[in-house]
């Protein structure tokens, strides 16, 4: 993706390192939800986050320092896409050594293996689930991406130029690590379908504040808030959706739930440019408050309690 100069070949190379960090996401939820103890479960998918989080300040450090800028006659934003691609060189090494799920491998080394199917899913009392994490999925991302990935556009639309953008934007993502690491103490104590509500009802909260503001410390303050908000929003719904399916069919379910974010992503990323065109910024916070809505209802009236409990005891 780094070394191409047109259209098609970036897109490709794009949609094939998005197929691999997709595929990523899905089998760390499943893996990390087998591997550890239901006390701890919240806590871990917390620090998870935290650690994965730490790339967002450092990328948009970089995209800051580099990508108006063209170091040894090559592109920033190129020397931006190079290093993501050392670290997954990285990763790789890293993973050769770790050892597999021990739920995963008792049910694939025992004599009357299950069978699965797709349709397993759409059965009691997975169907249900699976409804509403479809539903979860479709409006999460117009909150969590809708602001991510057009905050330095909704800055410039506030009238702060781009150069400077790109600073506020590295001051809010800085944030990024810390939502997940400051829920870390209570992430096994409050309920996650409650964390899932409370934190979609402060992205909208905070969103509508920010959508208000002109002077640039509080774009950065509510900002700030927002970042925290919706990656408390990510390690809880990131536990909760592996949590509610048996071992047999967890990796493909979750994949298979977690992809409506992916084709959301597309579609709300025309419509939070249409309300920016048509409604300015307040329009595009008002639109993702709407999300947020939909979001409380759906996990809060459909979903089941998960805290402390065996995943054998949840996907009875």
């Amino acid at each position: 993706m780094a070394f191409q100069h047109d259209v098609f070949g970036l897109d490709l190379w794009r949609f094939i390192s998005g197929v691999g960090v997709g595929v990523e996401l899905v089998t760390i939820d499943t893996y990390l939800s087998e591997l550890v103890p239901a006390n701890l479960r919240g806590r871990a998918f917390a620090i998870n986050q935290a650690i994965q989080f730490c790339a967002v300040p450092v990328v948009a450090l970089l995209a800051w320092l580099l990508v108006p800028r063209a170091p040894w006659g090559l592109d920033g934003w190129r020397l931006v896409v190079l290093l993501g691609a050392t670290g997954a060189i990285v990763v790789w090494w890293i993973r050769r050594r770790v050892p597999e799920s021990p739920r995963w491998l008792k049910q694939h080394t025992h004599a009357a293996r299950p069978r699965t199917s797709f349709s397993e899913m759409w059965r009691p009392p997975y169907r249900t689930r699976s409804i509403m994490l479809i539903v979860f999925h479709l409006f999460q991302t117009v909150g969590f991406y809708g602001f991510s990935n057009w905050v330095p556009t909704l800055l410039i639309q506030r009238g702060i130029a781009i150069t400077s953008s790109l600073r506020y934007t590295f001051i809010i993502a800085i944030a990024a690590p810390f939502g997940p690491l400051l829920a870390a103490a209570i992430a096994d104590r409050i309920e996650r379908k409650w964390q899932i509500v409370g934190s979609a009802g402060a992205i909208a909260a905070s969103g509508l504040l920010f959508g208000q503001m002109n002077a640039a410390a509080w774009l950065i303050f509510f900002g700030v808030l927002l970042t925290l908000a919706n990656n408390i929003l990510s390690f809880s719904s990131h536990a909760y959706q592996a949590e509610l399916y048996p071992t047999r069919i967890r990796a493909r379910a979750v994949g298979f739930v977690y992809s409506w974010s992916r084709i959301s992503v597309v579609f709300t990323s025309f419509a939070i440019g249409f309300c920016l065109d048509r409604f300015g910024v307040p329009g595009v916070f008002t639109f993702i408050a709407g999300g947020m809505l939909i979001v409380m209802l759906a996990i809060g009236w459909l979903g089941p309690r998960t805290n402390n409990l065996a995943l054998e005891t949840i996907s009875q």
